[in-house]
């Protein structure tokens, strides 16, 4: 079959985001013999009139359509960003007939109301390197599509319960991404890399269980070390590992440090920690290996509202981490997440005078949480009354304790004055 994946990011929200997730599904529906074509959005001056053209000109008989965002998380200017993705749904559906699929991170915390917003045929919730291929063969075959994990179909609802792959050394990159990267033009773009998947560490507002799942699930060191060094050999210098979490399980992240040591000089990379248990052994580990910058997500500096949030660290654990890369030489940027439940006003300046002690880098500050639906702050919103009990939470909701709606924009304003790298 003829195969057209379409990546709809289009949203520099921090900078520009190669699209690993459809560039791994195009891989693997081209190792199950289709012809594949993936067009970026992002990389495009004139969205419409590209994806008009690859309709024409490539004429699939499928369709594959990536959501990686749902809104921009921001509470103060929100911007719902479904909607150019559904008048995307609409033109497609003008020129052809093809079924349209649904899949990537933001629509798979939202498989039904998002496939029925945006007016697609099916979607696959989760990992499509395996279920999307399925799927392919299924619709070529008239086969029921009955059996195919995480399928969903517009009116029917669920088809199957989703399932998760035991490794990922199976989901490997083709010349997709490597294309993609070149067509930016910019040279400070970091080519995204993820290691593992899944998170067991249930914080209270998360969304990447139900985009990920709870267990987690690796690629072997070496196979990763393998393929980085491969994209290194091509000119790619600067990573970004997008894993949730970089440093857990530390075993494994310490034999990746050590596999990645020999290209340490040649290459750069940044990820994400979680602020608790992290060794000075796997710090200087990823100090050798290259690390240029770790995002702590610390979020607050009040033990009470971790505790809400259901983190496992401490300020002091938060303390100790940030020392250990400041002395090895590795940037931080610190994230702040404020107005969570049992915030104060109280807390929120203990939480900036612990942050401005840290010395971090930069410090990016978001007020109001963005509320996701299975989540135990979405059942303290409805509990509180901020939101209904039946709204599904596609269109964005935020959690902001009373008592914060003004004296919190204030004072972050305040405080951001003599700051210049605190970014609000």
């Amino acid at each position: 079959m003829k195969v057209l994946l379409i990546s709809a990011n289009t949203e520099r929200l921090v900078e520009p985001v190669l699209p690993l997730g459809a560039a791994l599904v195009a891989a693997a529906v081209r190792r199950a013999g289709h012809e594949v074509a993936l067009l970026d959005l992002m990389t495009r001056a004139e969205p419409e009139g590209d994806v008009v053209e690859a309709l024409k000109g490539f004429r699939p008989d499928v369709i594959g359509l990536s959501v990686r965002n749902i809104d921009d998380q921001e509470m103060r200017s929100t911007r719902f960003l479904l909607g150019p993705v559904r008048s995307l749904v609409s033109l497609v559906r003008r020129h052809t007939g093809a079924p349209i699929v649904l899949g990537g991170a933001g629509y798979s915390i939202y498989p039904e109301s998002a496939l029925s917003f945006l007016g697609a045929d099916l979607g696959i919730q989760g990992e499509g390197e395996a279920a999307f291929p399925l799927l392919l063969h299924r619709l070529e075959n008239k086969l029921p599509l009955a059996g195919t994990p995480g399928l969903y179909q517009a009116g029917t609802g669920p088809v199957a319960t989703r399932s998760f792959s035991n490794s990922l050394d199976g989901f490997s990159l083709d010349r997709d991404l490597e294309s993609l990267a070149s067509a930016l033009g910019e040279k400070e773009i970091w080519f995204p890399y993820q290691t593992r998947r899944g998170c067991p560490m249930d914080c209270s507002y998360c969304s990447t269980a139900s985009i990920e799942g709870r267990r987690l699930r690796k690629r072997t060191p070496e196979r990763a070390v393998q393929e980085i060094r491969a994209l290194a050999e091509k000119g790619i210098r600067r990573f970004q590992f997008v894993d949730n979490t970089f440093n857990i399980p530390e075993p494994y992240a310490l034999k990746l440090c050590q596999g990645l040591a020999p290209l340490g000089r040649e290459i750069s990379w940044r990820c994400i920690l979680y602020p608790w248990r992290v060794s000075e052994d796997l710090v200087k580990a990823m100090a050798r290996a290259g690390c240029w910058e770790v995002t702590l997500g610390f979020e607050s500096g009040n033990e009470s509202v971790l505790r809400a949030m259901n983190k496992r660290y401490r300020p002091a654990d938060v303390r100790e981490t940030s020392r250990l890369f400041q002395e090895h030489g590795i940037r931080r940027l610190g994230m702040i997440l404020l107005g969570g439940p049992g915030e104060t006003l109280a807390s929120v300046e203990e939480t900036l005078d612990f942050a401005d002690s840290l010395q971090c880098e930069l410090v990016a500050v978001t007020a109001g949480i963005r509320i996701y639906p299975s989540t135990p702050l979405a059942e303290v919103a409805r509990a509180e009354g901020a939101i209904r009990p039946d709204d599904d939470l596609l269109y964005p909701r935020f959690y902001l304790a009373r008592g914060l709606e003004t004296a919190l924009p204030e004072l972050l304003q305040a405080w951001a004055k003599d700051r210049p790298n605190w970014l609000l």
